[in-house]
């Protein structure tokens, strides 16, 4: 996929879409994409978010060029490198405006939606964010559905086909169960004969390095920060996915495989899987928490490994490959 902001079609007019966040929050947008490309089939898509997105971007089939950009958290990153003419239209799927609306009007498009424009419709801060977008979308009349959520295979294979995928971190301590518990669950399938393998992100190699030391990973088992593309692998060819609220929950999602997750202190109806017999997930119901806080958040806490793995019991088998 071309990330410069155009796919080199001057002479189509362009859709510019702003949703710089992170694998979740893209993974959750694919409806709107799509809802998107259909509503706009003579356009040229451009994407404004982290060029480490550009694979998942591109497999949702939605997206014709990725333009760069991106911010520390969930700020409202500036939109830098545009050239040619402005978009004809600009689409806030960013956030709730107006700092995110403000970005894309200084670029002069013929057409802004967004939740804080004038015409937008309400914002409501309890709905699912797959629905949110999809209504958004849906109010300046361009039908999109919530469920068109999956993504093709990876074109590469899995390196570890069949494993169980252990995945302990999250974007912020409040949404990360307790490395023990996640090695308590890891060593208990490895006993059960289950292949294990573990995965992290950017700057988790100390938790991860941990995880392998509980669960007596060998090496070969833990996987670093892959690369996404590898990362979209090995959740595609795993029997089963078990992470916190993060973005390897919405990879398992997006490829249909099993999965487990541990919800806290945000609840499941807001980015929660649909209602598949595939997607389990763990939730203590109590007063929602702050998502961004130093330490694990007290509704997670209170999941026990048993849940997880009772969890992990009930769900489908996936036929070998």
């Amino acid at each position: 996929m071309p990330v410069n902001g155009s796919a080199g079609a001057p002479h189509l007019p362009r859709v510019l879409v702003l949703r710089a966040l992170g694998l979740g929050d893209l993974l959750a947008g694919v409806p709107a994409l799509r809802a998107l490309r259909r509503g706009f089939p003579r356009h040229e898509i451009v994407l404004a978010a982290p060029r480490e997105l550009a694979v998942p971007a591109e497999l949702s089939g939605a997206v014709d060029a990725l333009l760069p950009a991106s911010a520390p958290g969930r700020a409202v990153p500036e939109i830098t490198g545009w050239q040619g003419p402005p978009p004809q239209v600009a689409v806030d799927l960013h956030g709730k405006g107006p700092e995110s609306m403000r970005a894309l009007a200084a670029l002069g498009p013929d057409r802004l939606l967004a939740f804080a424009a004038p015409d937008g419709p309400e914002w409501y801060a309890e709905e699912h964010e797959r629905d949110r977008w999809c209504r958004f979308l849906t109010w300046y009349g361009i039908p999109a559905n919530p469920g068109d959520l999956r993504l093709p295979p990876p074109a590469v294979p899995s390196p570890a086909p069949g494993a169980v995928v252990v995945h302990p971190g999250a974007g912020s301590p409040a949404r990360c169960w307790p490395v023990e518990r996640y090695a308590a669950v890891a060593a208990e399938l490895r006993r059960a004969g289950r292949h294990v393998v573990a995965t992290g992100g950017p700057r988790e190699d100390e938790l991860l390095a941990r995880l392998a030391k509980l669960a007596r990973l060998p090496d070969s088992d833990v996987y670093g920060s892959p690369p996404l593309e590898r990362l979209a692998a090995l959740v595609a060819g795993a029997s089963a996915v078990v992470s916190g609220d993060t973005g390897v929950a919405h990879l398992a999602v997006a490829c249909g495989t099993p999965s487990v997750t541990l919800f806290g202190p945000v609840p499941p109806s807001r980015w929660g899987p649909p209602p598949l017999e595939r997607h389990r997930v763990l939730w203590h119901p109590g007063p929602p928490g702050d998502p961004h806080g130093r330490s694990p958040d007290p509704l997670l806490v209170r999941i026990r490994p048993e849940e997880v793995l009772d969890a992990l019991s009930r769900l489908p088998e996936v036929p070998p490959a």
